[in-house]
């Protein structure tokens, strides 16, 4: 694959603008993109179409306005994210008790009636209608409550409390993080997967032992969920290799994942541990990739900015990095070749590098935690563009193929 940089200047100049437009955004970003040539396949450009502070999930509408969880309270929408000019500038959409934690995770509901968000302790729905640019805080209903437990006894500090939700069918799912790096758990839902009705009742673990769920996405042609998971850290360089996997797939309620005793091919990493009935994940990545989001691209997508056949199916995934270390695992945003919910590459448990393509790069340096931007937030906007979001440099890139 051809990898070259883009880094539109009309693109820098747009968010150096959109900073200070008082939506809580600064110059900084603006200064930090002017040096990241980041790259893409030969075939498409991207530019930088919002500056939306410490953007994390992001959700597509359906007239083509965008949707972007935080880490404050705040959700902020992109009007006009899908024009072929420049997006609107972005303002709150809805901001959530502050107590709740950050507003991380945005989904739009299956019948487009109603947005899901997702806090460190609930998770909300807030009604939606086509246009709607903001909503008051009095709208948003807390559903399910998914974290009802403390932190483990002997935590090591390593507390996640970002949450990420996701709908399909006839199910919200929401993906709760571990309080710790290795532990554990005694709060119920933690290191977990839950899924519940859209109304939030009849929750239920759907997936446990599994650290930090974040990466949550449904695939729209067999309703399956799919998941990333960020690994453990202090373990021997290189493991454990982080995955994604289709979660509805595997056998078992709940889908047993092994953390932290068991990793990647029913390896142990703690002396004694059973690992005969965890389950194996279907991708593997690097260790700390840290998957934030992940979506998958339409097979049947008319729009005007549609990609090419082959990623039709695929599932693109954003990779943050480390936070301390491992500069061979720099943040991007990746592509996983699907046949249906089958890898078009069978894992390979000698190289985590066989069954992905980087999409979007550029983002990594020699150091091991500077950056040039981390990835997080992705989604497909309704007339196929590619969207990702970049907690580090505040902003939202729009990808789309050259004509």
């Amino acid at each position: 694959m051809i990898m070259r940089p883009l880094a539109p200047l009309s693109s820098l100049a747009l968010i150096a603008q959109l900073a200070g437009c008082g939506s809580g955004g600064s110059s900084a970003p603006a200064a930090a993109l002017a040096d990241s040539p980041f790259t893409l396949p030969s075939g498409f450009f991207y530019s930088t179409i919002a500056a939306v502070p410490a953007a994390r999930e992001l959700a597509a509408l359906p007239n083509g306005d965008l949707l972007a969880g935080t880490t404050s309270a705040r959700i902020y929408i992109v009007p006009n994210a899908e024009s072929a000019g420049a997006a609107g500038v972005p303002h709150v959409f809805i901001t959530l008790p502050a107590h709740d934690g950050p507003a991380n995770g945005v989904a739009i509901a299956p019948d487009a009636r109603a947005i899901y968000a997702a806090t460190e302790y609930h998770v909300y729905r807030i009604p939606y209608h086509r246009g709607d640019q903001s909503e008051p805080s009095t709208s948003a209903q807390a559903i399910a409550a998914i974290r009802t437990g403390g932190i483990a006894p002997h935590s090591d500090g390593d507390v996640h409390i970002t949450s990420s939700v996701a709908s399909g069918g006839s199910t919200v799912y929401a993906g709760v993080g571990s309080s710790c790096n290795a532990c554990t758990e005694s709060g119920p839902t933690r290191a977990t997967i839950q899924a519940m009705s859209l109304s939030g009742a009849n929750m239920h673990t759907l997936a446990t032992r599994i650290r930090n769920p974040i990466a949550l996405a449904v695939n729209p042609s067999s309703g399956v969920l799919w998941t990333g998971d960020a690994g453990q850290d202090n373990l021997p360089y290189g493991h454990p290799y982080e995955f994604v996997d289709a979660v509805t797939l595997q056998a078992g309620t709940p889908v047993d994942y092994g953390w932290p005793q068991c990793e990647e091919d029913r390896r142990a990493y703690t002396s004694g541990a059973n690992c005969a009935r965890v389950a194996i994940p279907r991708v593997e990545f690097p260790a700390y990739t840290t998957h934030i989001g992940a979506v998958f691209y339409p097979t049947n997508s008319s729009g005007t900015y549609v990609f090419p056949a082959q990623y039709g199916g695929g599932l693109f995934v954003t990779s943050h990095g480390s936070w301390h270390c491992c500069p061979a695992a720099p943040p991007g945003v990746d592509f996983v070749p699907l046949h249906g919910d089958t890898p078009r590459v069978p894992v390979d448990w000698r190289n985590p590098n066989a069954q992905w393509q980087r999409f979007m790069g550029g983002f990594g340096t020699p150091s091991k935690t500077s950056y040039r931007g981390r990835p997080t937030g992705i989604t497909v906007g309704s007339q196929g563009s590619l969207f990702v979001a970049d907690d580090q440099n505040g902003a939202i890139y729009r990808i789309r193929p050259r004509r």
